[in-house]
């Protein structure tokens, strides 16, 4: 679905591809079908199995394709074939061609599945002037309130994350958000009556890509 001029596939949980011009995957997943295009760029949030498989990462890389990754992540994938694994944490900005690429902080306060410490992050990638945040795995935090993006992917289905609720107060708490898109529901947690609750509850637009 193209959304503000990008064109935005959620394969399912938090796997997706931006594509303008630039075709970018973040968290590849259980991904399946002919004609996977191959990744300009691989962003992967953190280390855990349904965001980090090196599976589904070589299959959408070449020798072109740059991995962008935190310290514990770039672990599993620095045996694959590319062009080159960047390490990246919270705070930093990485600048390839004409996108930009910034890690922000992805963490649980109430739960121990994503500490703090760990420096897992989400990422905003600006592509032709439209900012896209795929926030990770993460609760409500307090970082959340500088959040300014065009497109926001939210996980919604808790447990590990935010819930429905929880991910509608991030709409209302980011300084800017046109659009959101529920992810991280329908497979290992969540429900589309997740998915619901959140576009009820949510302070801007809502898109469902899955």
């Amino acid at each position: 679905m193209k959304v503000l001029g990008i064109d935005i596939e959620l394969f399912h949980h938090a796997s997706v591809k931006l594509k303008n011009g630039k075709v970018i995957y973040i968290d590849p997943f259980e991904l399946s079908g002919p004609g996977l295009e191959k990744a300009d760029v691989v962003l992967v949030t953190h280390s855990h199995y349904d965001h980090c498989s090196p599976n589904d990462v070589e299959m959408i890389s070449d020798e072109n394709t740059i991995i962008i990754t935190v310290a514990d992540a770039m672990s599993k994938l620095n045996h694959l074939k590319v062009k080159g694994i960047v390490l990246i944490e919270p705070g930093k900005t990485i600048k390839i061609n004409s996108e930009t690429i910034t890690a922000v902080p992805a963490y649980n306060i109430n739960k121990q599945y994503h500490p703090k410490d760990n420096d897992w992050v989400g990422f905003i990638v600006q592509m032709n002037g439209v900012k896209v945040y795929h926030s990770g795995d993460t609760d409500l935090i307090p970082e959340m309130k500088d959040i300014d993006v065009d497109i926001a992917l939210l996980p919604v289905g808790g447990t590990y994350t935010m819930n429905a609720m929880e991910a509608a107060q991030a709409t209302k708490t980011f300084k800017r958000c046109n659009v959101a898109i529920p992810m991280h529901y329908g497979t290992i947690v969540g429900s589309a009556s997740d998915a619901e609750t959140f576009r009820e509850n949510a302070g801007c637009e809502v898109k469902f890509l899955m």
